[in-house]
């Protein structure tokens, strides 16, 4: 178990290395950043000395081991639209798109678990026909069009929900919620429902798949000749081996709200890292846009490191296959 997370840890500092590599590249020569700092009559002096404070004159490894240095310590310059540097910025923002990420998730699992069992169980029944169709909407209608309809409904026409931005606020230190306001949890309504309903459709369809084939294996058979409950047999077992495949797409998925969480932060104007990069894109602000990459790319290797260190607890037979492979 221990050489299995070793390798796993290895492997996504590899990948960490090599998303570096291109963030540089993206850094370092999608333009010339001295052209962003300066005004137009700044004379060609002034532009040298800058590009010499910056460090743009050294050569292109030096620069690259000082930015993967700085990288490591959470320092990514500063930005070129908001004059402030990157980490702050980063930090300013990832409480209002964990948060949301985070209720997206919770949604998607509580409803779609609670859903995928339900039209497991009752597959024949009209209700788990209305709720299957119902996903194949939430599949296929793309995510700015969804929060669209919600703004329309709720916000314009009943009036019941704001359109956009994140209401009160309260701040525990350096990490602001607005679960705790009553003009917060408004706020978050449409926008998590938007981000999550995509993953919730996608995980009660995978929780109904796995469940019908859990429900027609031998054990399951075997429990029923045992003469145990049907409660039991559905929730003791079945559900149990049906989760093991969940517990990976949740883990990735979540990693993909944050990542994606960009459309729904712009169409509701959410003060996250998504409506952040969608303004360093405008700005053509590089600082930002390779810092976002990173730290996105950071959580993706995390969560993904997490869950096949799960995966093996959750399945003893995969524990075993690497416990021998080892």
């Amino acid at each position: 178990m221990l050489a299995f997370t070793l390798r796993r840890a290895l492997q996504a500092v590899g990948v960490m290395i090599a998303v570096g590599i291109i963030s540089f590249v993206m850094f370092r020569f999608a333009g010339d950043p001295v052209n962003q700092l300066v005004s137009i009559d700044t004379s060609a002096a002034q532009r040298a000395e800058i590009r010499k404070s910056l460090g743009l004159d050294d050569p292109v490894l030096v620069q690259f081991a000082r930015y993967f240095a700085d990288a490591a310590q959470f320092k990514f310059g500063v930005s070129y639209q908001f004059r402030q540097p990157v980490a702050q910025l980063l930090k300013e923002r990832m409480p209002a798109t964990l948060e949301l990420a985070s209720v997206a998730t919770v949604l998607a699992m509580t409803f779609g678990i609670m859903i995928g069992v339900y039209t497991a169980l009752r597959r024949n029944s009209w209700l788990a026909g209305v709720l299957q169709a119902i996903s194949l909407i939430g599949i296929s209608l793309p995510t700015f069009l969804i929060g669209i309809l919600l703004i329309y409904l709720f916000a314009v026409v009943l009036g019941w929900l704001p359109s956009f931005g994140r209401g009160d606020v309260v701040r525990i230190g350096w990490w602001t919620t607005g679960l705790l306001t009553v003009s917060g949890l408004k706020a978050l309504i449409m926008p998590s429902i938007t981000l999550g309903l995509f993953q919730m459709t996608l995980i009660m369809r995978l929780v109904r798949a796995e469940m019908l084939e859990v429900l027609r294996t031998d054990y399951i058979r075997f429990a029923r000749a045992r003469g145990l409950t049907t409660r039991a047999i559905h929730f003791g077992h079945a559900l149990k081996n049906t989760l093991v495949p969940v517990i990976t797409v949740a883990g990735l998925q979540f990693g993909s709200v944050i990542a994606f969480a960009i459309i729904t932060e712009t169409v509701f104007q959410w003060p996250g890292m998504g409506l952040l990069f969608v303004q360093a894109v405008q700005s053509v602000d590089i600082p930002i846009m390779a810092a976002y990459l990173l730290v996105v790319s950071l959580i993706f290797v995390t969560i993904n490191l997490v869950v096949d260190i799960l995966y093996t607890i959750v399945d003893p037979r995969l524990h075993h296959t690497i416990s021998r492979g080892a």
